[in-house]
């Protein structure tokens, strides 16, 4: 009988270690850096293609990539960011023409001629609280983002009015370098394919008032109720897939 009790206690007390074992080499998220690539798409103002809204961006879809990761400090719990370049087009021939007729119509002259160069170029700085869940070798995190949305380029565009006798009035709406703040939020979910590596697929949601964007030339030949664009909304949705390391 006391070898009995004797074996039940020892048993009991090599459960209670090892339980008291688990709990203290349980395993959390580790902190992480991946490379990203993908497309991003332009959303509300920014993609729209109208004369009559000035915040309307004519934007595309385009390419994005760059840099994401998080840093747990507690737990699961951690600051995430991502910088990413964004390429989201140039204006076409069929939007110079959407912008031409809307002018000739609005200012009721003999003729308006309208010239896109340059492309939608941005950068985006952006970081905030992550958490992520793990189940096996899955991970699925979530991130609130806050930010800088910084310009390298946006369409410059050259209006020619021409209106009876009157010299041919030039009116230039400035490529734009401007920066503005963005919030937005971010979702992944993670395979922990090897030790210490993952691939994973991300959403990405950027959203910013605009950039300022300037206009020179003879702005009076726009009247009162010419297309006057004096900052750009920028909104975009990015789908892209990454590679990450774990540290």
């Amino acid at each position: 009988m006391k070898k009995t009790l004797t074996l039940i206690s020892i048993i009991t007390l090599i459960s209670f270690y090892a339980k008291a074992q688990d709990t203290d080499t349980k395993q959390y998220v580790k902190s992480y850096l991946a490379l990203i690539g993908g497309i991003s798409n332009p959303m509300g103002d920014f993609a729209q293609k109208t004369y009559e809204n000035n915040k309307a961006g004519f934007a595309r879809r385009g390419a994005t990539f760059g840099l994401e990761g998080a840093y747990y400090f507690y737990k699961n719990l951690g600051f995430g960011a991502i910088f990413s370049f964004q390429d989201q087009g140039e204006l076409s021939i069929p939007d110079v023409q959407i912008l031409a007729d809307g002018y000739n119509s609005t200012l009721k002259v003999n003729s308006t001629l309208v010239q896109g160069v340059n492309r939608y170029h941005n950068l985006n700085f952006m970081g905030g609280p992550q958490y992520s869940f793990q189940y096996g070798k899955f991970i699925l995190d979530l991130r609130a983002d806050a930010g800088l949305v910084k310009s390298s380029s946006t369409p410059q565009l050259t209006i020619y009015v021409s209106s009876g006798n009157v010299a041919q009035q030039t009116i230039t709406q400035n490529s734009s370098k401007g920066s503005a703040f963005a919030y937005g939020g971010n979702a992944a979910l993670r395979w922990e394919f090897a030790e210490g590596w993952d691939i994973g697929l991300r959403l990405n949601y950027v959203k910013s008032d605009g950039i300022k964007v300037s206009t020179t030339g003879d702005v009076s030949a726009l009247g009162t109720n010419g297309r006057l664009v004096t900052k750009q909304p920028i909104s975009e949705l990015q789908s892209t897939f990454g590679i990450g390391v774990h540290f």
